[in-house]
């Protein structure tokens, strides 16, 4: 008898993160994620007025993100014409819908396996890869 090994596939949710500086200053963190077990996308965005600032919300956003998919996901599809309560519910965590078509290119990404927390270890690699987003423009424009 031939046994058959099967690969188990591990869902993972995906988080895409990007950061830039606004006219105003502030720092504009945007927040892509991919929740597979729904085949559902969401687009959040937060300001913060500084790199730390930003990326403490980071963190805080992705573990909220996380925690709540099935709420999201139940009040974001399945009662789609209810997006004020979406909005509001996000609103608690310090995060705003992002209708946003197109996203930029220069990403920082982490994917997590759904209803575990983001281990520490996977934030720095991704705090470098927005540091160094930010900090390219302006070594460019000081080159000059």
């Amino acid at each position: 008898m031939a046994s058959r090994t099967q690969t188990i596939r591990t869902v993972k949710n995906d988080y895409r993160c990007s950061m830039e500086r606004n006219q105003a200053g502030k720092y504009c963190v945007r927040i892509q994620v991919r929740y597979p077990r729904h085949a559902w996308n969401l687009g959040v965005y937060f300001l913060a007025s500084s790199f730390d600032r930003a990326m403490k919300k980071l963190e805080e956003g992705l573990d909220f993100l996380q925690r709540n998919e099935e709420k999201l996901w139940f009040w974001g599809v399945d009662r789609a014409e209810d997006l004020g309560f979406s909005a509001e519910f996000l609103k608690e965590a310090g995060l705003k819908l992002d209708r946003r078509q197109e996203f930029p290119q220069k990403a920082a990404s982490v994917s997590v396996v759904p209803e575990r927390e983001i281990p520490a270890y996977a934030l720095g690699p991704m705090r470098r890869g927005l540091a160094e987003g930010i900090e390219a423009p302006r070594a460019l424009a000081v080159g000059d």
